[in-house]
């Protein structure tokens, strides 16, 4: 078993979907693999950029980035499937391989790291 912690950005992201659905998406969360780096599901994708990884967690119509910690998972960004390939359109990448596709790009990146700046932990 494991702890789910939301920083304040998505906590604020999760809050803004109705209360049933959020469950539903957490009670999906909960089959999370011992192994994630060797785990080849489909829900579940690995990016990593100048030695940080994250991972992502495929729910429902959600995408959730999320980090290991000794003090369980730390939710960074909870982001509606449609909202990431508006981002996707935005920035003009080809749709191919989400994971590869945002692993490689700044903005994304950006995206986690303004979640990371707050520092209040839900």
């Amino acid at each position: 078993m494991f702890q789910i912690i939301f920083n304040e950005v998505s906590a604020a992201e999760m809050a803004g979907i109705p209360k049933l659905l959020q469950l539903d998406i957490l009670s999906e969360f909960d089959q999370l693999p011992d192994d994630l780096e060797n785990h080849s599901d489909d829900k579940f994708g690995k990016l990593e950029r100048d030695g940080k990884k994250l991972y992502r967690y495929r729910a429902k119509e959600y995408r959730i980035y999320f980090e290991p910690t000794p003090k369980g998972i730390l939710i960074h960004r909870v982001l509606h499937a449609n909202s990431l390939k508006d981002f996707l359109y935005r920035t003009r990448m080809p749709l191919t391989d989400e994971d590869e596709i945002l692993q490689a790009d700044k903005k994304f990146w950006e995206l986690i790291s303004e979640a990371e700046s707050k520092k209040n932990l839900h």
